[in-house]
């Protein structure tokens, strides 16, 4: 599994959301892109981080920051929860795992002192250009937006 690192070019993709639209990277070609990749829509950290970005959005976006979330669930299960969390970003269908692995956001970690087989929470930051500004992995869902926020000198207030 290799891991993005600041100047490489962000892989492409095309993915679908939670109404089966299909959205890509190139969607946000000329805007700063933060995409989050997280485990399971609907479980309390995801939750939680979702939620987190939610409620930050206007700053990020002052900020020139567009946010999209990744996982592997699909496209109905994304619908119920942005539906039930009022989600105001699009968040993105990967369900063969495909660019979850081409961002290294895939693969062995550490769950509970055991090593498994699974999504490893990570945020990319993309510039305008497409390439890779910022890579974080196996970050914490709670307290990451305002880490991610200090990395990019957006103040929360």
């Amino acid at each position: 599994m290799s891991r993005l690192e600041p100047g490489q070019q962000a892989p492409t993709w095309t993915l679908p959301d939670a109404n089966g639209d299909q959205v890509s990277l190139s969607d946000f070609a000329g805007r700063k892109l933060i995409i989050y990749f997280y485990p399971a829509a609907m479980t309390p950290g995801c939750t939680k981080q979702a939620c987190d970005f939610r409620d930050n959005l206007a700053v990020l976006q002052g900020h020139g920051y567009a946010v999209v979330g990744i996982s592997p669930d699909t496209p109905a299960k994304l619908a119920k929860f942005t539906d039930k969390e009022s989600l105001s970003f699009p968040v993105l269908a990967d369900e063969d795992k495909s660019v979850l692995t081409a961002y290294g956001a895939f693969g062995e970690k550490k769950l509970y002192g055991k090593t498994v087989t699974g999504v490893i929470r990570s945020t990319i930051v993309v510039d305008e250009e497409g390439k890779v500004e910022l890579a974080r992995y196996n970050v914490k869902a709670t307290g990451h937006v305002a880490m991610l926020a200090k990395a990019l000198g957006v103040d929360l207030g």
